[in-house]
């Protein structure tokens, strides 16, 4: 107890209240949701093949696809309706890199995310002793909204052909008795992707706020400064000026309504 209460005085728990430390938290728990909901999932479908004679139907067939979807690598036994005899059926489609790589992402989000945090909570003096800190903070948050996009974008293209793959319609054009018009294929259970839309979802959130919290980032007076005022001001004085005393022209004209006024 003596040393969480020492790290809770260190502490300035008080920025997690600000958009900085708020909007760094959310990434942590979208971080958590995309890798968790997309690493863990696991499906299942079951088709039916009802042959001729009914000896040597299955009516149940189950096939059970995971992360990392290599589908090809994904076998069945389904009966031919022609004899005692069996065939082994593999599904159609590798997407592992694009589940891969999104999942990578999703930790290493979540690792720098709660590092930030712990820097914000604990070292909060240190980050702002100059502009140093937060302007590496905000490049590699910018980095990071960039990969989610790019990441989520591969994942979700790859999510929509893993459903196509995995639809029990198309599986059963997969099986030979499901070919033969005496026989009768059809589907017993689909696989469910509520968890694989969430974490598509989930990550176009996460960039959102990745781009909003990125932004407060960037150090308070960067572009305070004004350099081109005092230079316009001198510009719009010096044609004024020139007005006054040249000869009224097509320039002296522009200068403004005072030179044109002092003309008449």
């Amino acid at each position: 107890m003596d040393t969480a209460d020492q790290l809770a005085s260190v502490g300035t728990f008080q920025v997690l209240k600000l958009p900085l430390g708020f909007i760094r938290a959310l990434e942590w728990v979208f971080a958590i949701f995309a890798f968790a909901t997309c690493g863990g999932y696991s499906g299942q479908l079951r088709i039916s093949v009802d042959c001729m004679e009914k000896a040597r139907s299955n009516l149940s067939i189950g096939i059970d696809f995971a992360y990392p979807f290599r589908l090809h690598q994904v076998s069945f036994e389904a009966p031919v309706c022609e004899g005692i005899r069996e065939e082994r059926v593999f599904l159609i489609g590798d997407y592992s890199s694009s589940a891969e790589f999104f999942v990578t992402i999703a930790v290493f989000a979540f690792l720098y995310s709660l590092m930030a945090t712990i820097v914000y909570i604990f070292f909060r003096n240190k980050y702002r002793e100059n502009s140093r800190g937060p302007l590496i903070d905000f490049v590699v948050t910018v980095v990071f909204s960039f990969m989610w996009l790019v990441s989520s974008s591969a994942w979700g293209k790859a999510l929509s052909d893993v459903k196509i793959a995995t639809d029990p319609d198309e599986v059963q054009l997969l099986i030979s008795a499901c070919k033969v018009q005496t026989n009768k294929c059809g589907s017993v259970l689909e696989p469910r992707w509520s968890g694989l839309n969430t974490s598509v979802e989930t990550v176009w959130h996460k960039g959102a706020s990745s781009l909003a919290g990125g932004g407060s980032k960037k150090p308070s007076g960067t572009f305070n400064q004004q350099p081109y005022n005092q230079g316009s001001l001198d510009q719009s004085a010096g044609y004024n000026t020139q007005g006054n005393l040249s000869q009224p022209t097509e320039y002296s004209q522009v200068g403004g309504p005072t030179s044109y006024s002092n003309q008449m």
